[in-house]
């Protein structure tokens, strides 16, 4: 069997087709999970303005990295919410980590980090989910731990919605 230059040439090029057509079937579905994830909180006042212009309330999920029930609250309730359009008009959705040293400004407008905002918080157990105002304040009782998931979502609307009132009451 004679192997001509064009022969290997071909085989080469099939072999690089399969590895490309392999490595995009192993990244897409992390960089569709990574983009259908929570925005992490950064600025806290910049979204507290934007609540106010859009006369929602901002919700806070307080997270860790390790929490399996963080994952399936963010997995099951606040990834679809965060992606439906119709909530984009009754909430801002945001994360905390509340074991991260990642930056964050605060509602009042200073600086600080995400765990040393959960502290100040007094978010000590999660998932923890609070509803704020466009001001920063409370508007409902936070909802902590999974509960009981039969009943979460209807909780989760019950403080969005209390959140939804405070908020378009001022």
């Amino acid at each position: 069997m004679v192997v001509t230059a064009q022969g290997r040439r071909n085989t080469t090029l099939r072999i690089a087709a399969r590895a490309l057509i392999l490595a995009c079937a192993l990244v897409l579905p992390a960089l569709t999970h990574a983009a259908a994830g929570l925005v992490r909180a950064a600025d806290l006042k910049a979204d507290a303005r934007e609540a106010a212009r859009r006369q929602v309330p901002i919700l806070v999920l307080y997270s860790s990295a390790h929490c399996h029930f963080c994952d399936r609250v963010k997995r099951e309730y606040l990834i679809p919410m965060h992606t439906d359009r119709a909530y984009r008009k009754r909430v801002i959705i945001r994360e905390i980590d509340i074991g991260s040293m990642q930056a964050l400004i605060g509602f009042d407008g200073k600086s600080t980090t995400e765990g040393a905002f959960a502290a100040a918080s007094k978010v000590i157990m999660v998932p923890t989910i609070k509803i704020y105002d466009t001001r920063g304040n409370e508007a409902s009782e936070p909802l902590v731990g999974l509960l009981t998931p039969d009943y979460y979502f209807g909780y989760l609307e019950a403080a969005i919605d209390e959140g939804l009132r405070k908020v378009r009451a001022r």
